[in-house]
């Protein structure tokens, strides 16, 4: 790769003088609406006195390590405390933000602390042939936002391949996690949550949840202890109700359910009539603690027919590498910036390199506004420092081996309206 085209380069630069004399124009690594190859840094000249300028050891010292960001040059990955960090991140103080936009602390839900395997779409094995006794099939977990879905699923294949937060619509694909064990396979199947859309891309996560509940073998309607069924909740059921599968009605947070009284009564007897007038089983459980889990795992196993294994057993999801890459720089997002923001935003994962010691990945990140480019930067880079920090390190598990991260930040005006856009981020209707 040529200099001029190399998009690893892209880091701060001060106005200084180079060994050959010529001056360097400041640019921000932060900085998306230039293309790799285009002003300055497309100049064979300047990229050439660029490497004659040795770069300094980075200080130990946060204000010293920002002034050497400024007037040095750095290429490649680097080395802080120990770690491997992106030239964003040991930049970040040196960037200028048109924001006074603060960085928020981090919530960490406790279904955060489900691990990141590496490899999990990756399998060693081969497909074994079942026992005439053997269950598999496919599990679809629907529900309206923000029930636990996503965590439930990380829940019950033992690992995180759904990222989630307190945002409403955080999951927004198909997600597919594989649970084995030695009497069945369940295919579990991720969706959005099914509510009154309001633009293009509501519309095409609703749609797709409604092709989930009709295309596999046993639907479980995951609703929340929390409080009786609303019009949300009645909106999922008649749906549902279209379907001629057995339906498994899962009441989860049993763990913040009222003890007694009245509101504990009123929510017991809305889900019992519920399940009672279609004729679903119920069983109670917690995404969080793992209360109720087991009995929810057989009730699903003994409505699946006997049938072979679709994966390996070691497996336990489908996804692409890639894919779940952009999906944990996107959970950063969610737990680290609020309001409209998080909606807003879509992650394209331009480039992957693998060498030796050493992941490089390179990230679109596409918001709608300038002003929300500027929130996602943050005051002198702050925000974004916090969120590729967090994002790299989970995806250093995901890879089992350090990772020199880059993202950029692009404004594309109303994507979420665009079924074109839509479609160039991987949201497409399934039918």
């Amino acid at each position: 790769m040529s200099d001029q085209n190399n998009p690893w380069d892209n880091v701060s630069k001060k106005t200084s003088k180079s060994a050959t004399g010529q001056k360097k124009s400041k640019k921000s690594s932060y900085n998306s609406d230039r293309k790799p190859g285009e002003g300055k840094l497309g100049d064979r000249k300047f990229n050439k006195a660029r490497k004659a300028t040795p770069a300094p050891k980075l200080k130990a010292d946060r204000t010293q390590a920002a002034s050497s960001a400024h007037k040095k040059t750095r290429k490649g990955p680097i080395l802080k405390d120990g770690k491997i960090v992106d030239s964003s991140t040991a930049n970040s103080e040196a960037a200028i933000a048109k924001t006074n936009y603060e960085v928020l602390p981090l919530t960490n839900p406790a279904d955060q602390n489900i691990p990141v395997k590496s490899k999990p779409n990756i399998s060693g094995g081969l497909i074994p042939t079942a026992a005439p006794e053997f269950r598999s099939g496919f599990v679809s977990i629907v529900g309206r936002p923000n029930v636990g879905k996503s965590t439930l699923m990380n829940y019950l294949v033992g690992q995180k391949i759904a990222i989630t937060s307190p945002v409403a619509q955080t999951t927004r694909n198909r997600l597919q996690g594989i649970l084995t064990t030695p009497q069945a396979q369940i295919i579990f199947v991720d969706t959005p949550g099914i509510h009154k859309p309001h633009h293009e891309l509501g519309k095409v996560l609703v749609q797709n949840a409604r092709v989930a509940i009709g295309s596999v073998d046993v639907v479980l309607f995951v609703v929340e202890a929390t409080s009786a069924a609303g019009k949300g909740d009645l909106f999922v059921s008649n749906l549902i109700a279209q379907t001629k599968g057995p339906v498994v009605l899962g009441i989860n947070k049993v763990d913040q359910l009222p003890e007694s009284g009245r509101k504990a009564a009123e929510i017991k007897h809305s889900y019992e009539a519920l399940a009672a007038e279609h004729g679903w089983s119920v069983v109670k459980f917690s995404a969080l603690t793992g209360e109720g889990i087991e009995n929810l795992q057989t009730e699903l196993v003994a409505k699946l027919e006997p049938g072979p294994y679709y994966y390996p057993p070691d497996l336990v999801t489908d996804q692409p590498e890639r894919f779940i890459m952009g999906e944990l720089i996107r959970e950063q997002i969610l737990l680290h910036t609020r309001e409209e923001v998080p909606h807003s935003v879509a992650i394209a994962i331009e480039k992957v390199e693998e060498d030796k010691n050493i992941t490089r990945i390179l990230a679109t990140v596409n918001v709608e506004r300038k002003s929300q480019k500027g929130i996602l930067i943050g005051k002198g880079g702050l925000m974004m420092k916090a969120i590729s920090t967090a994002a790299r390190e989970q995806m250093q598990k995901l890879v089992a081996g350090k990772v020199y991260l880059e993202i950029f930040v692009r404004v594309q005006e109303r994507w979420r309206q665009s079924r074109t856009r839509l479609s160039e981020f991987g949201y497409k209707v399934e039918k």
